[in-house]
């Protein structure tokens, strides 16, 4: 790679695939919710997400150029995250709304880092047009990205792990302690 050009259509490529892969992974999610507002928001994601790859098939129509062999590795070691985590953890439906919303405000910082990228490489090389698509891309991301957290600041995980360590507090304060007496304060006799 020996010019900037070339970096762009690398990027542009794996970007491609970094919105490719979401597209699927955000079916999965929508899936796995339990909660039907969270399930509609992933669906609704995906369906803009079909739209973004549309965009950058189109970004690639008017540079003249066809997307390269390249895989968004950031993207898939994303997703590859959750799906250990949901492989190994075997998360109860709330926790896993819970990493779902966390998981995708990293998807949507990445996004947004990269279709900034993009953008400002389009407007370096007076690509006027790509720069629009890309732009229209980077506002949905961004506003994606405000609702995520919205949703991550609203789901509050329902068994929070601390029964028994609040039982052993309450128990240790309940134990007699030696004979029976207080222990002294002051000064001894």
């Amino acid at each position: 790679m020996q010019t900037a050009h070339e970096m762009f259509i690398h990027e542009l490529t794996d970007m491609l695939d970094a919105e490719q892969n979401l597209v699927e992974a955000l079916g999965k999610q929508a899936e796995e919710s339990s909660r039907p507002e969270l399930q509609k928001a992933f669906q609704s994601h995906q369906a803009q997400t079909e739209k973004q790859v549309e965009r950058l098939q189109e970004c690639f129509e008017l540079l003249g150029e066809s997307p390269e062999d390249a895989e968004c590795k950031g993207i898939r070691g994303l997703i590859a995250e959750h799906d250990t985590f949901v492989g190994e953890e075997d998360p109860a439906g709330d926790l896993l709304d819970i990493f779902n919303t966390v998981a995708a405000a990293k998807v949507e910082s990445y996004e947004i880092q990269a279709y900034q990228s993009l953008i400002r490489m389009a407007d370096l090389m007076k690509h006027t047009k790509v720069s629009r698509l890309l732009n229209q891309s980077l506002k949905e991301e961004q506003a994606t990205l405000k609702k995520v957290e919205g949703f991550s600041k609203k789901l509050k995980p329902e068994n929070l792990g601390m029964e028994e360590e609040a039982e052993d507090e309450s128990d240790s304060r309940k134990a007699p302690r030696g004979n029976g007496s207080k222990p002294r304060r002051g000064r001894a006799a």
